[in-house]
């Protein structure tokens, strides 16, 4: 019995969203409003977006501070960061704060300070001290310097005899 070409649409169709709404099931769900049905409201952060000088007053004393840079790590590759943070994502980031210095000043970090200031709160509802949030892209618009991280060469396959 052969598929017909509506059926394998609808399957593909059922596959494709499935398995967006897997990959996206950290997301804000959809909000119906009059006006716009199928629109989603983005996550409003409570804490502070900071701007560039806010940061590097901030920079200023690195002793005080902890940098966590919500964004994937090909995201840091590509876009560049801070000298030193620790790496953990957003949806990760609940299950580590144990392991997150409570004596300094928290700042988040991702591309637009969206992902930031969703951590930034998560991380200030757990009892830290939080700076605010910040977008790497946005700081290095606004003249900053970010550390652009070159991952090493493969190493050459050395033949064994």
């Amino acid at each position: 019995m052969r598929n017909s070409p509506k059926l394998l649409l609808t399957t593909l169709l059922i596959v494709a969203t499935s398995t967006a709404f897997s990959a996206n099931d950290h997301a804000t769900p959809a909000v119906k409003t009059p006006a716009a049905a199928n629109t989603t409201r983005p996550y409003t952060a409570k804490s502070p977006k900071l701007n560039r000088a806010q940061l590097d007053a901030l920079l200023a004393k690195p002793e005080q501070l902890t940098i966590i840079d919500v964004r994937r790590p090909d995201e840091i590759s590509a876009i560049g960061g801070f000298p030193a943070y620790l790496n953990i994502q957003v949806n990760e980031l609940e299950k580590y704060t144990a392991f997150i210095p409570k004596d300094r000043t928290v700042i988040t970090v991702s591309n637009h300070a969206g992902r930031a200031g969703k951590a930034a709160d998560l991380l200030a509802d757990n009892g830290f001290h939080v700076a605010g949030a910040v977008g790497a892209q946005n700081y290095e618009e606004e003249g900053g310097t970010l550390s652009k991280i070159i991952p090493p060469a493969p190493k050459a396959a050395t033949k064994t005899k």
